[in-house]
């Protein structure tokens, strides 16, 4: 039953100054070794990846970087957490967010995809992007062009009993409106979601 315990995370720190700070998490602790390796490594390439996404858009020089991230589930055999990077370059109207999440299948000891979520051949993709649009009517988003729906691969976490879909800025809706999130419920979804999975394990009421 060790398994179904939260996850040790720590707080690793690299700074390049005092204006530019990344904090990501690394998880300690577990009985697999060889998966806490991998899980960690998989944590700090996608650190990397923001930071090169940052570095790469732009000619200008970098002023200020922050690295967060956020724990949004670490319960159930799932962890599942989001990494966000900050940057704002020399002149620039004004900084740039990039949020990338990570979901752990800890029962299965893998990293999961969104179409990994769901019963193999259902149309997870139509389902999920219905409900968005819905969300989007109702809450009034603007948007940037018609919505066609989400991708295979759309940028998700797991918060309890939500799949939170997201958005990165610019992607969807206009740069104030931030980040679009969508929470949809796993009751809203429980038909086509792999019982067996991380969703699965959510939907449980006990």
């Amino acid at each position: 039953m060790l398994n179904t315990l939260p996850v040790n995370i720590k707080t690793v720190e690299v700074s390049g100054g005092p204006d530019k700070k990344i904090y990501y998490p690394q998880v300690t602790g577990m009985q697999n070794q060889e998966f806490e390796k991998s899980m960690n490594e998989a944590i700090a390439s996608q650190t990397q990846q923001l930071i090169n996404q940052q570095v790469g858009n732009m000619p200008t020089s970098v002023e200020e970087m922050i690295g967060l991230y956020e724990i949004k589930n670490n319960q159930r055999q799932v962890l599942s957490l989001s990494l966000s990077n900050y940057t704002y370059h020399y002149h620039a109207a004004h900084g740039m967010t990039y949020i990338k999440s990570l979901t752990f299948d800890l029962k299965k000891e893998k990293l999961c995809e969104l179409k990994e979520l769901f019963k193999p051949g259902s149309d997870y993709v139509k389902r999920l992007s219905t409900l968005i649009d819905l969300q989007i009517q109702k809450r009034n988003i603007q948007l940037l062009d018609s919505f066609t729906g989400i991708k295979p691969n759309q940028d998700f976490y797991i918060a309890d009993k939500v799949l939170v879909i997201y958005f990165q800025l610019y992607e969807l809706t206009p740069y104030v409106f931030g980040f679009p999130m969508f929470p949809i419920s796993v009751y809203d979804i429980v038909d086509i979601i792999d019982e067996n999975g991380p969703l699965g394990r959510m939907a449980v009421s006990n």
